[in-house]
């Protein structure tokens, strides 16, 4: 099983037309990705106390400090720093093109079993923090999973573009906390590429999208230009 779905199409490294590997922007930092996990479980355990508890005030009196060192250790800009006039005042662009969950909590976190050009197959648990209906995932969440898990396929193998329309059916309630599989058949046509996605749980098919996005290759995207991460010397002069 591929970790983080990081694993290339069919085990080819994905280049771009100049023959360099695709990027979509910088990699979260191995810190960044534990913290986001850790706040995953943090905000369920949150979210299932049924009174007050003395370790959530600690937690409180905590969050003000956190904050107030972290800011001194970023950028001033909060603008991200792609583009042609980018500059390391901005905040660095991290990569969006995949598993956007593994570093930012407010994702769903998915793996791909097969990742391929025309078809995908992968897994996905959605959290506690995903809930909506008692018990089941909120329908915001499955729109934003889909979106996310097709643009993944796309960008991994060389031809992508911004999502022209999305549309879900909801055909069956989707637990949460329960392991998921789901399946995404891609064309590419003269208009731009149609992902026909399902999420399934044993053999009851849950919910459908449809998802229409634009063709392009990486090096004809808006903001293609993602600028790196500031070296180490640099980010210390904003604490």
């Amino acid at each position: 099983m591929a970790e983080h779905g990081q694993t290339p199409p069919d085990g080819a490294t994905a280049t771009a037309a100049t023959g360099s590997a695709i990027r979509f922007g910088e990699q979260p930092l191995p810190q960044t990705m534990a913290a986001a996990a850790a706040i995953r479980r943090l905000s369920g355990l949150l979210l299932s106390l049924e009174h007050p508890h003395p370790t959530v005030d600690a937690m409180l009196g905590q969050f003000g400090e956190w904050e107030r060192e972290l800011v001194l250790a970023i950028p001033p800009d909060p603008a991200p720093r792609v583009g042609a006039t980018q500059s390391a005042s901005q905040r660095v662009y991290l990569d969006h093109a995949s598993d956007i969950g593994a570093y930012n909590p407010c994702f769903p976190e998915y793996r791909f079993d097969h990742l391929g050009i025309g078809a995908a197959v992968g897994r996905v648990t959605f959290p506690l923090v995903h809930e909506g209906p008692p018990g089941l995932v909120h329908g915001g969440f499955l729109a934003v999973f889909f979106d996310a898990v097709v643009q993944h396929q796309s960008c991994a193998v060389g031809l992508t573009g911004k999502t022209r329309s999305l549309h879900v059916t909801y055909r069956r309630p989707t637990p949460i906390l329960v392991e998921l599989r789901f399946e995404i058949v891609r064309s590419v046509g003269e208009t731009g590429i149609e992902s026909a996605a399902r999420l399934i749980l044993e053999d009851e098919v849950l919910c459908t999208a449809v998802v229409q996005t634009v063709a392009l290759p990486p090096e004809r995207l808006t903001g293609a230009r993602y600028g790196k991460r500031s070296p180490k010397e640099k980010e210390e002069t904003h604490r």
